[in-house]
């Protein structure tokens, strides 16, 4: 099939590199969003998925909107038979889902209907899920509700940080999506529709859902610390300032209160609402990430004080 992928981020270019690997399918074009400042310069900075089609040399598209006349025109001159995408990050119009003839065919990180949005991962992670995984879809007007091509399972790990959850899936789903594309143009591969039930929502982590409540079970610190890394960074406060909580562990220790620090000689515990947990690695407002019981000594922590305010 003569395919044009949709994906923006790091996580969607092994799916595209999948494809061009192929060797059964014309990846035509590839659409991405706009170049977007980055770095202490906020200079404008391409896409990943930009950088790796530019690399192969494929026509890159990046459209402030799909909905813009120009881009939907130029879809139409291309003519694929079915787009792919992965995390391309806006909402496609009506106008543009029908053009290509089998649709837009979505790689989504979860076991659909289960974690429909933007953070399935984040979200599964910070549930305290076990399992997991990718589906591809067929995407339809309404939010990842589309009849369902596939999935692949994923065990989540104990320690596993969004970004390491992610990593092993977007390796999986490419293979996945691959696939999928072979099934739907040999006409093996039908679009089952998903369940009513089940459905959760996984809407994008903001950073207020990133801070930490010390209040909380040990287990759902880790939670959040594990399912906010690398982004958006889980985080508390101390002298006012932020602290970024970089890696964390639940301890046995059951002996302070909410927040309280407790400082060894190469360790560091906070207590919480039930246990405490060890902090790792942490970075202070302003300053590199660093091994907690050195920003501890660097600080000089003094009895009674607390992380969180």
């Amino acid at each position: 099939m003569k395919l044009v992928f949709a994906g923006t981020p790091e996580v969607a270019v092994p799916a595209l590199d999948a494809l061009l690997a192929s060797g059964r399918h014309e990846v035509a074009a590839v659409v991405t969003r706009p170049d977007a400042p980055a770095g202490r310069g906020r200079r404008l900075v391409a896409s990943p998925v930009a950088e790796r089609a530019e690399e192969a040399g494929i026509e890159v598209l990046k459209p402030l909107k799909p909905r813009d006349p120009e881009f939907l025109e130029r879809l139409k001159e291309i003519a694929p038979d079915c787009c792919p995408v992965v995390a391309y990050g806006a909402l496609l119009p009506r106008a543009a889902l029908d053009i290509p003839a089998h649709g837009w065919v979505n790689l989504h990180f979860s076991l659909l209907p289960a974690w429909r949005g933007a953070a399935p991962a984040q979200h599964a992670l910070m549930a305290g899920d076990e399992i997991t995984g990718a589906s591809t879809f067929l995407i339809e007007e309404g939010l990842d509700s589309g009849p369902v091509y596939g999935t692949v399972t994923e065990r989540i790990r104990p320690t596993d940080t969004s970004g390491d959850l992610l990593t092993r899936l977007a390796l999986a789903g490419a293979g996945l999506l691959a696939a999928t594309m072979d099934g739907i143009e040999d006409g093996t591969l039908g679009a089952v529709p998903q369940p009513a039930e089940g459905v959760t929502l996984a809407p994008k982590i903001t950073v207020e859902d990133a801070r930490i409540d010390w209040t909380a079970p040990a287990l759902r610190v880790d939670r959040v610390v594990r399912g906010c890394t690398p982004a958006p960074g889980a985080w508390t406060t101390f002298r006012g300032e932020r602290l970024k909580l970089i890696q964390a562990a639940p301890a046995s220790r059951t002996d302070l209160a909410p927040g309280a620090l407790a400082v060894g000689k190469n360790d560091v515990h906070v207590g919480t609402g039930s246990y405490a947990v060890e902090l790792l690695w942490v970075q202070a407002q302003g300053k590199k990430p660093m091994r907690a019981a050195d920003w501890a000594r660097g600080v000089r922590i003094a009895e009674g004080e607390t992380l969180g305010g």
